[in-house]
């Protein structure tokens, strides 16, 4: 494990934002963006190669996680998409990089989605963990099959006081356990753990987690200084991306092929995991290309050997390859 790059502050217009920076500070900008609930340790293989490679790699703490905090007691504890890409948004701003290429999954992967959506400009490329994470919040009260409700009880749980308590009272405990269920075969997890579980001590960890899998469900209000991009996300904006088929047999290295068709993005898909690897894939074989482009990605934190040799095969035979999204957190 890369030893972390020394903590540095930005002040937003919301956030003292603590990230981590790797590479030349005149190297062309990536930003790293960690879901829930992760924080940049996630990246820890990733980062510190990006930035030998020349990239200038960020790798900031999300709104409620480890250093960052809050500028005063006003700001809302929102944790809706549209909060997660106005600090990206700012975060930018105020470090004024004007185009990035961005790189996230689940919350992170849904701010770098909606600012690609909606600021496509400031978008050089798109590396998404999660597929089109933007999400419906108008039909987000329609049920899914029951194998995709189950998956989901710790949203439910967040929806009632008993929530609220168990994850003030047993954060690192339930924390744990979700990274256990959706990586059952990680053996290095529960060392790794240790490493990230103090970024869920921040004092608006719960706050900012409570709201979001609230908001996202239409059981709690959102910020009203962000409505006006909540309104726009309502619309569903489609990824200003190119997505590409995967040219890999459906039997190569076990992986089974899926189909994932929406309006925002169509693709072949092919099950596999490690997004590090995807993003090093992304970053090395278009950083040349003028267009967005946009590579999908599985999220899930189990480093499988076999998959990442058959993604540095797949980067080496000039294969454009995307993979299927994981469920949604």
């Amino acid at each position: 494990m890369n030893r972390p790059a020394p903590l540095l502050y930005v002040r937003t217009s919301m956030l003292d934002v603590a990230y981590e920076a790797h590479g030349p500070d005149n190297g062309e900008p990536v930003i790293l963006l960690h879901g829930f609930p992760y924080d940049p340790r996630s990246y820890d293989g990733i980062a510190p190669a990006l930035g030998e490679l020349g990239y200038r790699v960020l790798v900031p703490y999300l709104r409620g996680y480890g250093p960052t905090r809050f500028i005063n007691a006003q700001v809302m504890r929102s944790g809706q998409q549209a909060a997660l890409a106005r600090d990206l948004l700012d975060f930018m701003d105020v470090l004024s990089i004007a185009q990035a290429t961005l790189a996230g999954y689940d919350w992170g992967g849904r701010a770098a989605c909606i600012v690609a959506a909606l600021w496509p400009e400031r978008v050089r490329g798109l590396v998404t963990g999660d597929g089109y994470d933007i999400q419906d919040i108008a039909h987000a009260h329609e049920p899914q099959a029951p194998a995709t409700e189950h998956r989901l009880w710790y949203q439910y749980y967040f929806h009632t006081p008993r929530g609220v308590a168990g994850l003030t009272a047993n954060r690192r405990e339930l924390c744990q356990l979700l990274w256990a269920l959706w990586s059952p075969s990680w053996a290095a997890g529960p060392r790794l753990y240790e490493q990230t579980a103090r970024s869920f001590d921040n004092p608006d960890f719960v706050e900012v987690v409570i709201h979001s899998y609230r908001h996202r469900f239409m059981y709690a209000p959102g910020d009203p200084a962000l409505e006006p991009i909540e309104q726009a996300l309502a619309q569903q904006p489609p990824s200003q991306c190119r997505v590409f088929r995967c040219a890999v047999p459906t039997t190569a290295s076990g992986l089974r092929r899926k189909k994932m068709t929406t309006s925002r993005i169509s693709a072949d898909f092919i099950d596999a995991r490690s997004y590090p690897v995807w993003a090093t894939i992304f970053l090395r074989k278009h950083r040349e290309k003028p267009w967005l482009r946009c590579w999908n990605c599985c999220a899930d934190n189990s480093v499988m050997p076999r998959r990442i040799r058959f993604a540095i095969r797949a980067l080496r035979s000039g294969r454009h390859t995307a993979v299927i999204p994981s469920q949604p957190r």
